[in-house]
């Protein structure tokens, strides 16, 4: 059988807004996922708005942030420049792959909500039946997302991402464009969480949604088990969030 072929959309943006902030991708919510996928054999592409080099939030990178994904990641040089060298978005063919992960941080919310490209790949895969996740502040990129009806991708499902209370617990409650909390339960979301830093997955159809870093590794797990799953009617089923 062919190996899944699975697209990761990563920021190239390492400002936060207009203030004097850095930013980009938190390295874990990366990490987890990309290694799941990676034993699990699928081939991974790696792609961004600008193409070149992904930022990393420094934030990130404290030690006490660190998994044993990141220290994977630490030692890891072909995974080291993949994450330096990705993919222009408009160069990828989305037709050719099998599922989209967006991890999070918060560079994309300047450079991925409104990014059309973005938007039309995740509306091609979510009506294709492909897998669509994302993690953290990922979800933030399908603000401008429709379903083949016309609605919102969140309206009515079952979805999660970062709280409030946890936007709040890092003092960024001001300065982000918008709560994703707040964005997806006007969008007619039934937002899910556990208790902040607790890991949250939500599945409703062939949308995958985490609530925070600490979600990754559950995240990317069940990922890889929707991509399979879709694939191939033999695999085992992942149930619906109830």
């Amino acid at each position: 059988r062919m190996a899944a072929r699975v697209l990761i959309v990563l920021t190239s943006n390492d400002a936060m807004g207009s203030t004097d902030k850095k930013t980009g991708l938190w390295l874990d919510e990366f990490a987890a996922p990309y290694y799941r996928m990676k034993d699990a054999g699928f081939e991974i592409t790696l792609a961004n708005p600008k193409g070149g080099p992904c930022p990393i939030d420094a934030g990130s990178l404290a030690e006490a942030f660190q998994t044993e994904d990141t220290k994977r990641y630490d030692a890891d040089e072909e995974a080291k420049k993949a994450l330096a060298s990705c993919v222009p978005l408009e160069k990828v063919d989305i037709s050719t792959m099998d599922g989209i992960f967006y991890p999070g941080g918060h560079g994309l919310y300047w450079d991925l909500v409104d990014d059309k490209t973005s938007v039309g790949m995740i509306e091609k895969m979510f009506a294709t039946g492909k897998t669509v996740a994302a993690v953290c502040h990922g979800p933030c990129c399908f603000k401008n997302c429709k379903t083949p009806a016309g609605e919102s991708l969140f309206k009515g499902a079952p979805v999660t991402g970062f709280s409030n209370s946890e936007e709040a617990a890092v003092g960024l409650t001001e300065v982000v464009p918008f709560l994703l909390e707040d964005m997806i339960k006007a969008a007619g979301g039934n937002f899910k969480r556990k208790d902040d830093w607790n890991s949250c997955v939500v599945k409703k159809g062939n949308l995958l949604t985490g609530q925070n870093p600490q979600s990754a590794p559950e995240i990317g797990t069940m990922f890889v088990q929707m991509v399979l799953k879709s694939k191939d009617a033999e695999a085992p089923d992942v149930p619906d969030y109830e």
